[in-house]
């Protein structure tokens, strides 16, 4: 059921792309100064699917959301995962008696 009115329950996820005239840098070069790039609202990032420029407080929740997905990637890579032999020890695998862990010893 589609909801038609109020605000959504969770907040969508929308694909950033770095701003095609700064790229990324969120200024752009003038006669003799850097300028805020006016194409991204000085951010460096825009909408990937349309290239338009986000609101200033939809900026910062959709950077928000991108930087704690990226946090929690580093997380799990940081975490060591076992290989080779040693992985099935490691970890039950529920496929002995009663469910216990088998290593096949």
């Amino acid at each position: 059921m589609k909801q038609s009115h109020g605000p959504a329950f969770k907040r969508a996820v929308i694909g950033l792309a770095q701003c095609p005239l700064c790229r990324g840098r969120a200024v752009t070069q003038g006669v003799f100064h850097e300028l805020p790039c006016d194409h991204c609202n000085a951010s460096g990032w825009v909408v990937a699917a349309t290239g338009e420029a986000l609101a200033l407080d939809e900026l910062v929740t959709q950077l928000s959301m991108a930087l704690q997905a990226a946090t929690r990637q580093i997380e799990q890579l940081k975490r060591p995962q076992a290989g080779g032999p040693e992985a099935g020890y490691k970890g039950s695998n529920r496929l002995g008696a009663g469910g216990t862990n088998y290593t096949g010893d």
